[in-house]
């Protein structure tokens, strides 16, 4: 899947586009107005007007993470991706965050997901020093995983994930998750690659098994990518679409992510990080 990272005073991905698997917060009321839309159980959507982001009339906060939506994003879709982040920060849904340093960082970090129904709808202007994530609403698909990962891919899967790596996991453990050079998890994209490039080369090495090919995506961006593609394969969500993506990935089930790429294996499977054990299926059940 292409992704160009832009940086406009925050980071904001945008799409153009042993570890179980499943087959295939606290809501801010005091001040907003909630909207009624729906019968969800844990997240209700409230009126938006924070600083910078106006444009995005509701948000749902998911342990004090707003996800935020333009008026024509389909309410349903924003609780799907409410639900997903919840379930991925609370894979075991205990109402407990997994781990606390992974939220804590995201919250330092001021991580936000805007939702939106045109690409014109991410001419933003946020707060500085904020990271972003943005996910759109023709891409969010809450049947995917509830109908056995076949389909449209869910989109959500990656987006939100790709703001909790980079604004938490990156920022809790720099060492292992971060996204630039001899970290763990660059050195095992240098190795899935089969060499460590700053840009995309001519020709990857015979024998690798990531093979990202946009320009526009740095080497930061590509570890973000390589995380995404490795982490969701290894919880099931990619095990149905190996002919959509072997262009690029080619590790598409847990038993090949295991078998050849050992080094993410050893990130992902480590029980210091907390790392959800359960794909999410945007049903989350405190």
């Amino acid at each position: 899947m292409k992704k160009q990272t832009l940086k406009i005073a925050f980071l904001l991905l945008i799409s153009i586009s042993a570890i179980a698997t499943i087959s295939c917060g606290d809501d801010d009321n005091s001040v907003s107005p909630i909207i009624d839309a729906g019968n969800d159980p844990n997240f209700k959507i409230i009126v938006n007007s924070d600083q910078g982001l106006e444009s995005f009339n509701r948000k749902v906060m998911v342990f004090d993470i707003p996800i935020y939506a333009v008026s024509k994003v389909d309410d349903d879709k924003l609780l799907h991706a409410a639900n997903v982040l919840a379930q991925y920060l609370d894979n075991d849904e205990d109402g407990i965050i997994d781990d606390p340093k992974v939220i804590d960082a995201m919250v330092k970090n001021e991580a936000f997901v805007v939702m939106w129904k045109r690409e014109s709808d991410l001419n933003i202007n946020p707060p500085e020093n904020r990271m972003g994530q943005d996910l759109g609403n023709n891409e969010t698909v809450p049947s995917f995983v509830v109908n056995g990962c076949t389909g449209q891919f869910d989109a959500t899967l990656e987006e939100i994930l790709h703001i909790i790596s980079n604004a938490g996991y990156a920022s809790a453990y720099p060492d292992v998750f971060g996204t630039y050079a001899e970290t763990e998890l660059a050195k095992a994209l240098d190795k899935a690659r089969g060499g460590h490039f700053t840009s995309i080369p001519n020709q990857y090495p015979e024998g690798v098994w990531f093979k990202y090919d946009d320009n526009t995506c740095e080497y930061d961006c590509q570890a973000t990518e390589y995380f995404y593609w490795a982490f969701t394969s290894y919880l099931g969500a990619q095990e149905n679409r190996l002919g959509d993506i072997d262009n690029e990935w080619l590790l598409n089930t847990k038993e090949k992510v295991a078998e050849t790429d050992t080094d993410i294996t050893e990130i992902i499977t480590n029980p210091e990080y907390k790392l959800p054990k359960v794909l999410p299926d945007g049903t989350y059940k405190r």
